[in-house]
């Protein structure tokens, strides 16, 4: 099989985008003079043509802002927009009624499409707030409510990702974007290792997304972010892999189209694309066929 989904295929499913209107929800981590390029709304018309062009049949939208408010207008898109068919919310992680929470956005219009959990734990100071009491409660809730736990780490952060997932092996996890890695740096090598620590336990899957605005060069070539696919391909193989697009954000560095001609060119060859391109989000995240 090519790196590209064959002829017949179900269709791509994007695992990972967002959307935002910056009226209603606020984005203040867009640097408008270094992020200029996102420095804008988008919804979900401005998706669907570089998706569908793009052979994208479904799509899962991800929150971007620690906001209630924010998962209940995704769920509201997702209950009309054809082409999305799961959204990965947040709730206070914290708070000691997240079951009741989790209850709420499920009541909420579009609530059967929520599909996971999100805490922008990149941006903890904490190094144990993965190991705390009280977050550990969380995410058991959301696990316990049948939803995926997304986790948002940085390189540095995957030994605290990576107990977590031993801890509370009852949880599925998703990786989002590999965990940022260093890619061309020599932090490389700690990153290799502790991903592997990651994919050792068997609940945990992980997103090929987010990568082409981890290269520190102007221009990147495919070339570029073949060693963070090949490690990833090795140490959860691709039926614990999924696409994910992390438009707009990739807009900073590639297009969208660019992006994925740039994963069939890294999966050229690879026995079990098919499930990258789509199988394993749609089994991990569960989604609906229509």
């Amino acid at each position: 099989m090519t790196g590209a989904p064959e002829p017949g295929h179900a269709g791509i499913v994007d695992a990972h985008h967002h959307l935002w209107v910056r009226s209603r929800h606020p984005q203040p981590w867009i640097d408008p003079v270094t992020m200029a390029a996102i420095d804008a709304d988008f919804e979900p018309a401005d998706l669907a043509p570089p998706a569908r062009a793009a052979g994208v049949t479904a799509t899962v939208v991800v929150q971007s802002v620690a906001s209630d408010s924010e998962t209940v207008d995704l769920l509201g898109v997702a209950a009309e927009d054809t082409l999305v068919r799961g959204v990965v919310g947040w709730v206070d992680l914290t708070a000691a009624d997240v079951p009741a929470r989790l209850d709420r956005l499920r009541a909420a219009r579009g609530g059967e499409r929520l599909v996971a959990i999100r805490h922008l734990v990149q941006s903890e100071t904490d190094p144990t707030y993965l190991d705390r009491a009280d977050v550990r409660r969380g995410i058991a809730a959301v696990g316990a409510a049948g939803l995926v736990f997304d986790l948002l780490v940085r390189q540095h952060q995957l030994p605290m990702a990576a107990r977590l997932t031993r801890d509370l092996p009852e949880v599925s996890f998703v990786l989002d974007h590999l965990a940022k890695p260093a890619i061309g740096c020599p932090e490389m090598a700690e990153w290799s290792r502790d991903l592997r620590s990651l994919a050792a336990s068997p609940n945990t899957t992980a997103k090929l997304s987010g990568l082409v605005t981890e290269v520190p060069l102007p221009h990147w070539t495919p070339q570029d972010l073949r060693p963070a696919v090949a490690e990833a391909l090795d140490a959860f193989g691709p039926d614990r892999l999924m696409f994910g697009s992390d438009w707009p954000v990739c807009l900073l560095a590639s297009s969208y189209q660019r992006w994925v001609d740039t994963l069939a060119e890294l999966l050229e060859g690879q026995d079990g694309a098919g499930s990258v391109w789509g199988g394993t989000a749609r089994r991990v995240y569960g989604l609906a066929a229509s």
